[in-house]
């Protein structure tokens, strides 16, 4: 099939449909250019989604992304970043390898058929040209053969008149003569004009033409083969972008899976736990004892009387509410328990010493006490450690600049020539000072957050491995005035405790942790990543590469329990060691 043999005679309708082609294929790259550009909004649409919820830095937002809920729906924002990212990746590869192909594509493709149909109008305009010199020679041809044919008639008719002169028919004679010369040479000159026609025409329509329309069909059909291709690119650049987006997908599921509402119930405990005792029974209150009354013993109040002595004579063992005052008034009317604990809530207390003025002072003034004393016992515990912590970063990090600054004195006194070793004097003394000041500051958080944990009552084993680095540190002397108080809601104390009791609470602790047991089973191994030195009680120091046994994973506060031997047993971080939980032994929760 071809089109030069099939359609010899379409040159219109192929120069139409061509055209209508081109069209099409510019029609096709506009639709690309648009789903771009959707894909670059989507993408920025995405993106701005994203950014508007993330957590704002330093903000109270920041602070409840600790929640697993949380950090999973964080996780769900950084995945749909990512899967924007892929919708801006669709959009550049459509870009270059669709769009801007197809569009240098076109511009080819006009030229090229420009360039044909130029030529099939050269060729219509040459057999046309060859037409009109036929019908011309064909005219002349015809106009001298009727002269001749006249001219000839003339010559017989004069010919035959006797009255005309001899010399008017020989000038007949030669007029018809002439004519026939004449139609003689036309109808040579119109048979080859003719034969030259008919050669060219033949050239034309097969030759010339099938040529120029066989060029034609083959530059549709590239045309139609290249708009397949890049429908084949539009598909494979969104299915080059599936095993990312599924990724993000699964990421997000991830996150979902992660999601632990027990933990996160256990970080609102932590969040908001108090550190105090629940209150205990109020005791009954009998405004009746000084009531003097003769009533007889068989009598209906007597009874009554009898079985309130009864029902509530006994004296509750419980602990009265803090800060309530008893009230032995006869005439004032009792209370209910909501205005009580209303009471109990929002009561000042007496403050009995000048540091607890000065508390009670910063407090009404909005100011946040130095020592957190604001604070419930067990918030104003790991504030407290929380400060500690900084501080120790703190050193560290002073402690990091003392020695750069040192090995750079060592290398100016190797090397003069390098810079003056006492320039460096002022600088390594500043540092020293610093480090000083904050080891000072530290010692004094340190002091606060001892008496905190003394104050609380019996902690679990994991709160005292968390600050089990302070528990072999001699604390500092405490006033009496902080010894003989008793902690409260808004950071004041009472003297209802006395020092007895603390002296228990401590002596329990004391016995509970270091009591005689049985040595714990092992549940796994564990091989140290990094040289840990266990300097505070509890801890044991290991060796990077060094191989030990598990005896107590960890609980969810950063320290996991080992032993060398039968004797040598202790804590490390977690972060230390690389473990490997038995699975069928008992304890083990989980498999490393």
């Amino acid at each position: 099939m071809s089109w030069g043999t099939e359609l010899w005679d379409q040159f219109d309708n192929l120069e139409k449909h061509t055209q209508w082609g081109i069209d099409i294929l510019e029609k096709y790259i506009k639709f690309v250019k648009e789903r771009t550009e959707i894909e670059l909004s989507y993408a920025k649409q995405l993106r701005n989604l994203s950014k508007k919820y993330q957590p704002k830095k330093n903000s109270k937002e920041e602070e409840e992304y600790k929640y697993t809920a949380c950090k999973a729906f964080l996780s769900t924002l950084n995945e749909m970043n990512d899967y924007a990212g892929q919708h801006e990746v669709i959009s550049e590869n459509m870009t270059s390898q669709i769009t801007v192909d197809l569009m240098r594509y076109v511009q080819e493709l006009k030229q090229e058929r420009k360039s044909n149909f130029h030529d099939g109008r050269k060729a219509q305009q040459h057999i046309e040209t060859c037409w009109k010199q036929l019908e011309s020679s064909k005219r002349r041809f015809e106009r001298d053969c009727k002269e001749a044919d006249r001219a000839q008639q003339y010559f017989e008719k004069m010919d035959a008149d006797i009255n005309v002169t001899k010399a008017d028919v020989e000038k007949a004679r030669q007029q018809a003569q002439l004519r026939h010369q004449l139609a003689e040479d036309s109808k040579a000159d119109y048979s080859s004009i003719l034969q030259r026609f008919n050669q060219e025409q033949w050239e034309y329509y097969h030759t010339h033409i099938p040529t120029i329309f066989q060029k034609i069909q083959e530059m549709e059909e590239r045309r139609i083969v290249r708009i397949g291709e890049s429908m084949k690119t539009y598909a494979e650049v969104d299915r080059q972008v599936i095993p990312i987006i599924g990724k993000c997908l699964d990421g997000i599921v991830k996150a979902a899976e992660s999601i632990d509402q027990k933990n996160d119930s256990q970080l609102v405990v932590e969040a908001y736990k108090s550190g105090f005792e629940p209150p205990g029974d109020i005791e009954f209150e009998d405004y009746t004892q000084p009531m003097k009354r003769t009533v007889s013993e068989n009598s209906l109040s007597s009874s009554k009387e009898g079985k309130a002595e009864l029902k509530f004579g006994g004296k509750s063992r419980g602990k009265l509410w803090p800060f309530i005052k008893k009230n032995k008034s006869p005439k004032q009317q009792k209370e209910p328990l909501s205005h009580r604990f209303n009471e109990f809530m929002t009561s000042k207390p007496k403050i009995h010493c000048f540091r607890s003025l000065k508390r009670g002072l910063s407090l009404k003034l909005g100011a946040t006490p130095e020592d957190f004393s604001n604070l419930p016992p067990e918030q104003r515990r790991k504030k407290l450690q929380q400060k500690v912590d900084d501080l120790n970063k703190e050193i560290q990090k002073e402690m990091d600049q003392r020695d750069a600054i040192t090995k750079m004195k060592d290398v100016y006194l190797k090397n003069p020539q390098m810079g003056d070793p006492a320039s460096l004097d002022h600088k390594l003394a500043e540092a020293t000072q610093n480090i000083e000041k904050l080891r000072l500051e530290t010692q004094k958080f340190e002091a606060w957050l001892a008496e905190v944990e003394g104050r609380l009552p019996a902690r679990s084993e994991q709160a005292r491995r968390q600050s089990g680095m302070y528990d072999g540190q001699t604390h500092p002397t405490v006033t009496n005035c902080a010894q003989d108080r008793e902690s409260s809601p808004d950071g004041s104390y009472t003297e209802e405790q006395s020092q007895e009791s603390e002296l228990k609470v401590l002596a329990t602790d004391f016995d509970d942790e270091f009591d005689d047991e049985e040595p714990l089973p092992a549940i796994g191994t564990c091989k140290a990543l990094y040289t840990f030195e266990g300097q505070n009680e509890g801890t044991i120091s290991v060796v990077e590469g060094e191989t030990l046994s598990v005896i107590e994973e960890d609980k969810g506060d950063g320290w996991t329990r080992i032993r060398r031997s039968e004797d040598e047993e202790g804590y490390v971080p977690t972060s230390y060691v690389e473990v490997y939980l038995d699975k069928n032994a008992k304890g083990a929760k989980t498999y490393i």
